[in-house]
């Protein structure tokens, strides 16, 4: 689902910024290439920056040229000296991940070619409040942004949002489009006003309005704990699908341990054999939800619930059902 929403992005970025052989596209933690290969398949000429080495390597191999820095002032500098500018730079899930969000907004600022389009998308803060999501508060996550503080950020560092979207991804996320503050040829569309007029309403520029947040992870808390106690004194058993650090969040928080989850799987190799942190619960690999059969699985990546309850309707077989833990729990038949 992730690939085709790269691919989507691909597509439509093309289509409206008339993206070609004759352009430059940055992607700022490009990962493997997973998005930039579709840009590549068109001809357009691509470059990644990626911090995680062994990451950038696999993009290597898949021709896609990759830088192996974290990006800021100094490394914009350097790929600009180098003879590259970008006509459209874009970033997917990084500015919340970025601990100086100022020197990152002024790398943008010099990469960027005049007249170029900046898209960055990231989890957006509303979706996380008004959906209950407190178990994406964690560690990698050093902002929770909203269009309010992404544009007052950008403006700092002569960069203006144009235009903005919300998109459905990682339970709710973000998607701005920015330009150079004096480049007077694209106009800032309504979309922009239509959305902060909305966030005033919500009251994001209110601390007020947080108040309630705390309030609401307590009670996803008692829910979730009285559904596995009611569980296991039913004698039923109860197994965690995903391995992600949301997942490790919700289950820390809530002292859920194997004594109330038998077993994680998760489809990554690398999470496999290994334990979850903090509660000590072991990962497998899903083939084990047919070998046991369990009475319920636990969606802890709750954004991918619907794609996930698809690929393993199969426990219906045996009478078993999908539970959601956010944003309220849920228990699917």
């Amino acid at each position: 689902s992730w690939l085709q929403h790269a691919r989507d992005y691909v597509e439509e970025a093309t289509d409206r910024f008339g993206i070609s052989q004759d352009s430059q596209v940055v992607e700022i933690a490009s990962n493997d290439g997973y998005l930039l290969q579709y840009f590549k398949e068109r001809g357009v000429p691509v470059l990644g920056v990626e911090p995680a080495a062994n990451v950038a390597r696999v993009a290597e191999e898949k021709g896609i040229p990759t830088r192996v820095a974290f990006f800021g002032r100094n490394t914009a500098q350097a790929i600009v000296d180098g003879g590259i500018e970008a006509d459209l730079l874009l970033g997917n899930n990084v500015l919340g991940h970025v601990p100086d969000v100022n020197d990152f907004s002024a790398g943008i600022k010099l990469l960027l070619k005049p007249g170029g389009v900046a898209s960055f998308e990231f989890a957006y803060l509303m979706a996380t409040m008004t959906g209950n999501q407190f178990d994406q508060v964690f560690h990698e996550h050093f902002s929770y942004l909203s269009l309010l503080a992404v544009e007052k950020i950008f403006a700092a560092h002569g960069l203006a949002v144009f235009d903005v979207r919300e998109v459905p991804t990682h339970g709710g996320s973000l998607r701005v489009y920015a330009k150079h503050t004096e480049d007077q040829s694209r106009e800032i569309l309504a979309t922009v006003g239509r959305l902060r007029q909305k966030e005033h309403e919500f009251g994001l520029d209110n601390l007020d309005s947080y108040a309630s947040f705390s309030r609401q992870a307590q009670e996803t808390k008692r829910n979730l704990l009285s559904f596995l106690i009611d569980a296991k004194q039913a004698g039923l058993s109860v197994v965690g699908y995903g391995a992600p650090g949301k997942g490790c969040v919700m289950l820390n928080y809530c002292g859920v341990r194997s004594d109330f989850l038998d077993y994680l799987v998760d489809l990554a190799p690398a999470k496999q054999g290994l334990f979850m942190p903090g509660v000590h619960i072991p990962i497998y690999h899903p083939d084990k939800i047919r070998e046991t059969k369990p009475d319920y699985v636990l969606i802890l990546p709750w954004n991918l619930k619907d794609e996930i309850m698809q690929q393993y309707a199969f426990i219906n077989e045996w009478g078993g059902r999908f539970v959601v833990p956010s944003p309220e729990l849920k228990i699917f038949d």
